[in-house]
């Protein structure tokens, strides 16, 4: 697969076992990646990638940063260099058992944020070294306008995307950058139990708006395109008026 920065050869996918980002690599392996790392909290669960000439199994813990360049440094070993670098790890949560639990908040803060902070870095370090590379940062609609449904969670995914944001032009003229991808709802185990919201999508749409992305050289990917529209409305939307919606 030919995306604005070339050919893509290797992946690495941190949280071996999420849905979307299975979806990505195996679209990208489907479109040429032979090499694929997948690193998870038990790399014995991790389910197979069919296609790839060679995968590779890591164990990673997204609460434990001290380790996450270590992650960096042994994939690289693994497979050269690194064309797409997806950390696709988080819980969800409910807001509920959050206000009963601020302990389960912060922690669950720690690696929805402060893990993708820690791994966003030495991604882009190993990416700039190499002069080239995609850091896919899987944000969410739920940062772009915080609601009281679920406001830890999007205040995660709010600090997430500016993180990013920061990072990919931190990155601008090294040849490495960062693509934001910012998906609404997405029906998969993570929402098992849920009421779909409107414009919901699939982990398959997400990884084909995600390869669309990469192929385009997008910065930014809104999960349905037309959430953009949608959220340039929201975004001023009177407060009185925001904190009346549901979710």
């Amino acid at each position: 697969m030919k995306n604005a920065l070339g050919s893509v050869d290797t992946v690495l996918l941190l949280g071996g076992r999420s849905e979307i980002g299975l979806a990505i690599v195996e679209r990208l392996v489907r479109d040429g990646a032979r090499k694929v790392v997948l690193a998870s909290r038990d790399p014995g669960q991790t389910p197979p990638v069919i296609g790839a000439a060679e995968v590779h199994l890591l164990e990673f813990d997204a609460s434990a940063p001290e380790t996450h360049g270590e992650v960096v440094e042994a994939a690289a070993k693994l497979v050269g260099d690194l064309d797409v670098i997806i950390p696709a790890f988080g819980v969800l949560g409910s807001q509920e058992a959050y206000d009963a639990d601020p302990v389960a908040a912060a922690r669950a803060v720690a690696v929805n944020y402060g893990g993708h902070v820690s791994m966003g870095l030495f991604a882009a370090r190993r990416l700039r070294e190499q002069g080239h590379g995609t850091l896919v940062v899987l944000s969410s609609v739920a940062g772009i306008r915080v609601r009281r449904a679920n406001f830890v969670y999007g205040s995660a995914k709010a600090g997430l995307d500016g993180f990013a944001q920061g990072l990919g032009d931190a990155l601008h003229g090294s040849g490495a950058r960062v693509m934001v991808v910012r998906p609404g709802f997405v029906v998969g185990r993570m929402t098992r139990g849920m009421s779909p919201a409107p414009l919901s999508s699939t982990p398959g749409q997400v990884a084909d708006a995600v390869v669309a992305g990469l192929r385009s050289g997008a910065e930014v990917v809104w999960v349905p395109g037309a959430l953009r529209a949608m959220f340039a409305v929201m975004r001023v939307l009177p407060r009185a008026v925001w904190r009346r919606m549901p979710r």
